[in-house]
Formats: structure tokens, C-alpha cells, sequence
């Protein structure tokens, strides 16, 4: 049976729509919870490949030594100590790494979107979902966590058996700040690659609602990941206006296509 989960106050969602009155809940279906968790203990046996391979079985998937030389490269520029990871989507309820600490933080020169099609996990061949990056522009609200200088290597390598697995983004060093322009650290995390063949930074409001609204893999559906993504803002009281208005157009089609 679907269930809402309750509704901040500030969210404003309630209006009216094609299809009558919305809800302020936001839809999401319990059948979510009897799918794959990519959990750390998951990915370092590579179901996150496993999983892919089910949605479309000619998708193009890096191997275990191109992320591992990827990771290696990336590494020599690294900060001295510590380091910090900026998680922007699913990282923030779903980071699967071991972290010392955490803070919301601001990255500048960068805004959340639905830029990065999904062909597996989130979607299939025939029905492509939609997962965040960073592109180009604005600022972005998110998670910084703390990385100990000792776990660096093992926690990046579970990081990237999951951000580098399918290709599109691109790992990068940046300067975070706390919300009000206090620098924090030097940290990394991952942008999209607007030239990748999977870029998907074009596409119209309805095109973006059509694809979150009904597509669904092996790792759960479009639509989850945006709630999930939602809860986990709103839990820590990062208000992303967009996101809101994209969770609100999707709540809509899910009542209109009967699945609320």
C-alpha cells in the first residue's frame, strides 16, 4: 500500500492540479523497501555491477582497475590529512561510507539537477530514469563528511564502485563553505560530465517529470530516489526550491496515473 510521508510545514506543496487537490505528503511505495540496499558490504562484492547488468545488459560499465587507476590519479592531488566528500543526492541519505563527521555545507559556481540519464539502477534501456550531478551555475546545499587520513583509500574505492561504475560524472577537487560563506574545507566531490554520452542537462520540466515519474531498475525507481533525496533535505533543513517543485509536478503524475 503506498504511504505519504508527513509533510514539513515550510514545504507549500498543497495546490491545485489537473487532477484536483495534491496532497503535502510526498508519495512513495512501500515496495521500495524489498529492493537491493546498495550498502558498502554490496558494492565491494560489485552488485552494484550485477544489479546494471539486469536493467540493460550492453551498458557500458567501467572495470575494477579503471576505477582503481581513476581513484589513484585523482588521489595525487589530495589535501594533506583528513579529507572531505560534498554529497549532494543519494550520498546524503545513502552514503555508504565510514565518515568522522559531517556539516551541511554550500558549494558555489554549482547547482543540483536531474542532468545524468539512467539506463540501469534507476531506470532501463527501454524506460531511462534520472539521477542528480552537479552542472554548471548557481550554488548547491549539501552534506560534507569528514573522511579520517588512515580510511581515505578504502572508502574512496567504495565510493567510486558506486559514482564511477556507469559513467558521466567527473571527480573533482572544490572549495566548500558553511552556509553563510565560511570557508570549511578543500573537499571532493563529483560533477557531471556534460559531454558524456548519458548527459542529460537539456531536457524540458516534462520530460524531467515523465522519466522520474515512471522509470524504475534494479536499485528502485526514479521516484524513490527523488523522495529519498527530499526527506533527506528537509531532515536536515536544506530547503532546494527546484527540488521541491520537481517533487511536487512528480507527487501530481503519481495521483493522476492512480499509483497514490
Amino acid at each position: 500500500m503506498p504511504v505519504f510521508i508527513p509533510p514539513q510545514p515550510r514545504q507549500g506543496l498543497a495546490r491545485s492540479t489537473p487532477c484536483g487537490f495534491m496532497p503535502r505528503g510526498i508519495y512513495t511505495s512501500q515496495h521500495e523497501t524489498t529492493l537491493p540496499v546498495l550498502d558498502r558490504n554490496m558494492l565491494a562484492m560489485g552488485m552494484g555491477m550485477l544489479l546494471a547488468r539486469q536493467d540493460d545488459p550492453a551498458i557500458w560499465l567501467s572495470s575494477e582497475a579503471e576505477r582503481a587507476a581513476s581513484l589513484n590519479a585523482f588521489l595525487k592531488y589530495r589535501p594533506a590529512g583528513d579529507i572531505w566528500v560534498f554529497g549532494y543526492g543519494s550520498l546524503i541519505w545513502n552514503p555508504a561510507i565510514k565518515t568522522m563527521d559531517q556539516c551541511v555545507a554550500r558549494l558555489s559556481g554549482w547547482h543540483r539537477s536531474f542532468c545524468l540519464s539512467m539506463t540501469a539502477g534507476r531506470g532501463t534501456a527501454a524506460q531511462p530514469g534520472l539521477a542528480l550531478g552537479l552542472d554548471h551555475g548557481g550554488d548547491c546545499l549539501g552534506i560534507a563528511y569528514r573522511i579520517a587520513r588512515q580510511d581515505v583509500q578504502s572508502e574512496l574505492s567504495i565510493l567510486w564502485s558506486r559514482e564511477m561504475l556507469l559513467g558521466g560524472y567527473i571527480p573533482k577537487w572544490v572549495e566548500i563553505t558553511d552556509q553563510d560563506g565560511h570557508p570549511v574545507a578543500n573537499a571532493m566531490t563529483f560533477v557531471i560530465d556534460p559531454s558524456h554520452r548519458n548527459y542529460a542537462g537539456d531536457l524540458s520540466t516534462p520530460a524531467i517529470i515523465r522519466r522520474l515519474a515512471t522509470a524504475a531498475g534494479s536499485w528502485g525507481s526514479a521516484a524513490d530516489y527523488l523522495f529519498r533525496t527530499l526527506t533527506a533535505l528537509r531532515e536536515r533543513q536544506i530547503h532546494d526550491a527546484h527540488l521541491e517543485k520537481i517533487g511536487a509536478l512528480v507527487t501530481s503524475s503519481l495521483l493522476c496515473a492512480g499509483q497514490v
